[in-house]
């Protein structure tokens, strides 16, 4: 699994304390984390005066060093603590910083607002005159950078444990942090940008990234390029959104099992009263977009040899999630069908999603503004951010449909919801604010273009 690397609050530490038991030093850690905040803020803010904000732990010992880093490039900056540094590290990057250092309630705003405070590990709110000084500054300034994380973040949950402001860069260290991809946080981070800084982040955690889709073969046909076969309900024109999505998704072939025609499905798309899965060419049954409630569908779908993409109403029918152990099977909740079916978990969203995966055997896309796609296996996909305007009827049933005509080519269940939900939000940009679902489908060529 490729991708940038996520860690824990914990798996960060483990991470760099390895490193520093390797010979590393903290300092020289501080070091290359400081000198790569004071690159990305130059990057992003070129010339123009600075002001960092230092807390007393070595996130503000980041802050020292940058702000030197920014000095020796000719770039206007002042230092203000909130406190006198409480590790040796930070003592040694203020020392090393030499210059003056303000007074944290007297310092003036400046172009470029650096909030070096808090980063990784914070567990309790800031104090209200801590908050209440960091949002007057940033509302002050032009530009707003977070080190690491936006001082008032849990690093593990997106949880804001204060009022934070909207930052438009930040800049993270050796691995991103699940915050990063998890709202309510995930939003307020602006650019983000992670600097190698010489740790190793080896995790089965990763922010999903463009995919690689099968290769095509020279003498390739329909067959060979993936039989998706969809099963209708009530509500046939969500079926015939996943299975148009389907179709523009690259599967070679897609029919939908109906017991009434569908109206303007395209001619591609075969129709037919039959409902048998029997057939040893299928790569992949797709059931639950506009079923209703007839559960009798996704029993017949789980009669069959291939695997099964499961969504909407057909996750409502599966009862207890163990029932799908050894389908090969993908599920693609909201918030209200994960709970009703798995119950309120706890932990946060990223565990939640691990658990559903494990208990039900199966590959889960936690779908949301912060989606999620997690294996049995522990491996766990954090899709970037997508375009708000996805919020709309039948967007879902077009990720069933990508989902399984990826599973059908060939891909793995994680393989393949991954891709999906990337394909998903390029084509969402793609389609641009004033779309619906049917034109998220027809964008789906122009994001597959995109892929490697």
């Amino acid at each position: 699994m490729t991708g940038r690397p996520i860690l824990t609050a914990k798996a960060t530490r483990d991470a760099e304390q390895a490193a520093i038991d390797a010979g590393t030093s903290v300092e020289t850690l501080m070091e290359r984390a400081g000198e790569a905040l004071a690159e990305a803020v130059w990057q992003y803010a070129e010339n123009r005066p600075v002001l960092v904000l230092c807390g007393p732990g070595n996130n503000g010992g980041d802050g020292y060093v940058a702000a030197r880093h920014l000095r020796k490039r000719g770039v206007p900056v002042r230092v203000a603590a909130l406190a006198d540094p409480a590790t040796g590290a930070a003592e040694w990057a203020r020392k090393e910083w030499g210059g003056w250092v303000e007074a944290w309630t007297e310092a003036e705003p400046a172009a470029v607002l650096v909030d070096c405070l808090f980063g990784t590990g914070l567990s309790r709110p800031l104090a209200d005159e801590v908050s209440g000084r960091l949002l007057d500054l940033a509302e002050r300034s032009r530009i707003t950078v977070a080190c690491d994380l936006p001082s008032g973040v849990e690093t593990d949950s997106g949880a804001l444990l204060s009022l934070i402001p909207d930052c438009d860069l930040t800049v993270t260290f050796g691995a991103m942090k699940p915050a990063h991809r998890l709202m309510p946080a995930m939003h307020r981070m602006g650019r983000l940008v992670l600097a190698d800084i010489g740790i190793a982040a080896e995790t089965l955690w990763r922010e999903i990234h463009a995919p690689a889709l099968p290769a095509l073969a020279a003498d390739a046909h329909k067959y060979s390029r993936g039989l998706v076969h969809a099963l209708s309900g009530k509500m046939p024109g969500a079926i015939a959104l996943a299975a148009k999505a389907a179709a523009r998704a690259g599967a070679g072939y897609v029919r939908v099992s109906t017991s009434r025609s569908i109206d303007n499905l395209p001619s591609a798309i075969v129709q037919t009263d039959t409902a048998t899965l029997e057939d040893s060419r299928i790569g992949c049954v797709l059931v639950g977009p506009g079923m209703g409630d007839i559960p009798q569908v996704l029993t017949l779908a789980l009669t069959a040899k291939a695997p099964v993409v499961i969504d909407a109403d057909a996750i409502g029918h599966v009862g207890e999630p163990e029932r799908l152990r050894g389908h090969d099977a993908v599920m693609t909740p909201h918030e209200g069908e994960f709970i009703r079916l798995f119950g309120d978990l706890s932990g946060s969203k990223a565990d939640r999603a691990l658990a559903a995966a494990e208990r039900s055997g199966s590959v889960v896309v936690y779908k949301g503004p912060d989606t999620l796609v997690a294996a049995p296996d522990g491996r766990l996909g954090f899709a970037p951010p997508a375009p708000a305007w996805l919020a709309s009827a039948g967007t879902g049933d077009v990720l069933a449909g990508m989902i399984a005509a990826l599973r059908a080519r060939g891909m793995d269940g994680f393989d393949a919801a991954s891709a999906a939900v990337w394909l998903h939000g390029r084509a969402a940009e793609i389609a641009g604010p004033g779309m619906i679902a049917d034109d998220l489908a027809e964008a789906l060529p122009q994001a597959l273009a995109l892929c490697r």
